[in-house]
């Protein structure tokens, strides 16, 4: 028994406590004490008593916004103090964002690439987007399409210029592909269901290919857009945004390629494809430009007045959104050389579950 005594009390004794709490605050266990941030804080996650944890976070809450609102004054005080010195004012700081921070992509495009640009001018879309050819699209469904998906292609039809919509019934795609480019299509879109959901896009280039299959998510159709406004006939303008790879230009140009070349700026319609961490977000709106009367940075003290000794007030011109939808975003699945065949096509790129090995790897 005395063997065993002398054991815990040795134990207690390297503890330094005896019972593993704190002294001072016994809702604590030892090994908090010494668990801090690199401010020397202690971090509330090591609290085990939830009315100190809550008590400590809202302290550290309030401590770190009342430093924030410090720095935002001395840098505006900086700035102010540069102004009437003449000096210009210390550099803003670029915050550190997945994107700027993605991993080195050697197929990232270069403004001096020659190779790329030769390229560019002898690929599959060049005789459109050269204007020799006017885009002329067919759209149509997989076999078992769900009562959504008309709602989607009969927007899609009012997006894409010169497309035409084609019942799907029991014919091959293979067939499909034969007949469009009989009667001279350039582009086919099959728009894919499951579940009554639209779930994915396939994209068919003719007479050459490329065939792109795009996994669809987030539909919002028109009617579910608040305060949506409608199209209009008029050709839009076209807008892809960072699409900065090689494999990006080429599925921009797979894009651009729906659409004609010469956009109607009367109708001040705009589609973007604007490409994020490899997801490409689809938005059609329409613009309007309006003048608006600007803020004067003089105090309210000061008048404006012109050369005649009017009082005047400065404007701005701004401009105004509207969407018309629909809405959706696409994720790029595979992009496969020539037209549509599962069997014996060659794929040029394909997602695989092994590439996703960082947050900060993009392939578009």
């Amino acid at each position: 028994m005395e063997g065993k005594r002398k054991r815990t009390s040795k134990r207690a004794d390297e503890d330094g406590n005896g019972g593993g709490r704190d002294e001072q605050n016994p809702s604590l266990p030892s090994n908090a004490t010494t668990a801090s941030n690199k401010k020397g804080q202690l971090l509330p996650s090591t609290i085990k008593n939830k009315e100190k944890r809550s008590e400590v976070h809202a302290k550290l809450k309030r401590q770190k916004k009342l430093d924030k609102r410090k720095k935002l004054k001395a840098r505006a005080a900086a700035e102010k103090q540069a102004l009437e010195l003449g000096e210009e004012p210390p550099p803003k700081k670029v915050p550190r964002t997945i994107e700027n921070t993605r991993e080195f992509d050697e197929t990232v495009c270069k403004p001096d690439d020659e190779e790329l640009f030769a390229e560019i001018q002898a690929d599959e879309f060049s005789s459109i987007l050269k204007r020799e050819l006017i885009p002329k699209v067919l759209i149509t469904t997989s076999r078992f399409h769900s009562t959504r998906a008309p709602a989607f292609i009969t927007e899609l039809l009012e997006v894409i210029p010169n497309a035409h919509y084609y019942k799907r019934g029991t014919y091959d795609l293979k067939k499909i592909v034969e007949y469009a480019t009989k009667n001279d299509f350039t582009s086919i879109v099959v728009v894919h269901t499951n579940r009554r959901e639209p779930d994915a896009l396939l994209i068919v280039g003719l007479p050459d290919g490329p065939t792109a299959h795009f996994k669809l998510s987030n539909l919002i159709l028109r009617k579910d857009i608040k305060n949506h406004g409608n199209p209009t006939s008029h050709e839009p303008e076209l807008v892809l945004n960072n699409f900065t790879t090689r494999l990006g230009y080429r599925i921009g140009r797979l894009f651009q390629s729906l659409f004609p070349q010469v956009p109607n700026f009367r109708g001040r319609r705009v589609v973007t494809f604007h490409n994020q961490r490899d997801f490409i977000f689809f938005r059609h709106h329409r613009y309007v430009f309006e003048t608006k009367e600007s803020k004067s940075t003089e105090s309210k003290t000061k008048k404006v007045k012109d050369s005649n000794g009017k009082k005047t007030s400065k404007e701005k011109v701004i401009a105004r959104l509207q969407e018309c939808g629909p809405r959706f975003t696409l994720k790029l699945r595979s992009l496969q050389h020539g037209t549509f065949d599962t069997r014996g096509g060659e794929y040029e790129w394909v997602h695989k579950p092994e590439m996703d090995t960082s947050r900060r790897r993009f392939f578009l």
